[in-house]
């Protein structure tokens, strides 16, 4: 086929509409190379993170607030053969006061239907109170 020739006797360019996509091919593998043999070099940060069953024995009988999934408060020492007491939540400081002694960590139990907004509620109450050794009481069968 003759090529189009315009007035002047000189043959016209045909638009190229196609990227060329050649030299990012060119620098996707020289990335790739790059990464291969750098990430091997790369160590991973190793965290360790505590379990339950590494939790070292508490050396003071805790005091343990117990709330069930209707918001209830029940306190008791952390011992054997002591029973939980009802309580009001407007006399857990009063109530934990009296069964402080030589500053007992306080463990908070609740059910799992509990929302953590009111967790969290009661553990800010017991803190601004000057109770600073708090923790959560987990179950280790689930």
């Amino acid at each position: 086929m003759p090529s189009i020739r315009n007035s002047t006797g000189r043959g016209r360019r045909r638009l190229k509409n196609d990227i060329n996509v050649v030299p990012y091919i060119d620098v996707m593998l020289v990335l790739l190379v790059i990464f291969m043999v750098t990430a091997p070099m790369i160590t991973p940060g190793i965290i360790d993170l505590p379990t339950v069953g590494q939790a070292s024995e508490v050396r003071a009988v805790p005091i343990e607030v117990q709330v069930d999934k209707e918001g209830k408060v029940a306190l008791r020492l952390r011992e054997g053969g002591s029973e939980f007491k009802d309580i009001d939540k407007a006399n857990l400081i009063a109530e934990i006061q009296t069964l402080m002694q030589n500053d007992n960590p306080i463990v908070i139990a609740a059910d799992g239907k509990v929302p953590y907004e009111t967790i969290m509620e009661l553990m800010d109450q017991l803190r601004s109170q000057g109770f600073t050794r708090l923790g959560l009481l987990v179950n280790k069968d689930e």
